[in-house]
């Protein structure tokens, strides 16, 4: 089991204390299945609750204790059916980030520029350009009803919506 400062435990309750119970000890009691999920459990958050389902107090408080002295965790708060518990996550390698071949990253851009040109090729030409040229994006967006060029003014695409006068109800 392991001890921590008062002042820590102070901290951790309050950090535990908009936590919900990760695990739940049901009518079966403390199983080996219930201590992996708990160890599971600390290993991904460090500080959990753990709900038990049992009404005897001598029980619980039982339960508490053996689940801190079997998984080498420190007893943070148990409060009526709720336990808190807290063990440091272990201290993780950090791993090199992978590279990528530039073979490859070559490779990817070459399979990127083929699938645009697939789907350019297969836009139909707009009206008065040859049939083998490539569309260039400008041509695309004219297809579409785009402009390239902002125009002044009002835009006439889009229409505009006519408000009808407020109606007002007598006092």
């Amino acid at each position: 089991m392991l001890s921590i400062p008062i002042s820590e435990r102070r901290a951790l309750r309050a950090r535990a204390h908009h936590l919900d119970p990760v695990v739940m000890i049901g009518q079966h009691g403390l199983t080996t299945a219930v201590l992996r999920e708990i160890t599971r459990a600390l290993e991904a958050h460090e500080l959990i609750k753990v709900r038990v389902l049992n009404d005897d107090r001598r029980a619980r408080a039982a339960m508490f204790d053996e689940i801190c002295n079997t998984l080498a965790c420190a007893p943070v708060q148990h409060i009526g059916k709720l336990f808190v518990l807290w063990r440091p996550a272990p201290e993780k390698e950090a791993a090199p980030p992978e590279r990528q071949p530039a073979k490859a990253k070559k490779a990817a851009r070459k399979a990127a520029g083929k699938i645009t040109a697939k789907i350019t090729n297969r836009i139909a030409t707009p009206h008065g350009a040859p049939k083998g040229k490539p569309l260039s994006v400008t041509d695309v967006r004219n297809m579409r009803g785009h402009d390239t060029k902002k125009k002044s003014g009002t835009d006439t695409s889009r229409t505009t919506k006519t408000t009808r006068p407020r109606r007002r109800f007598a006092d």
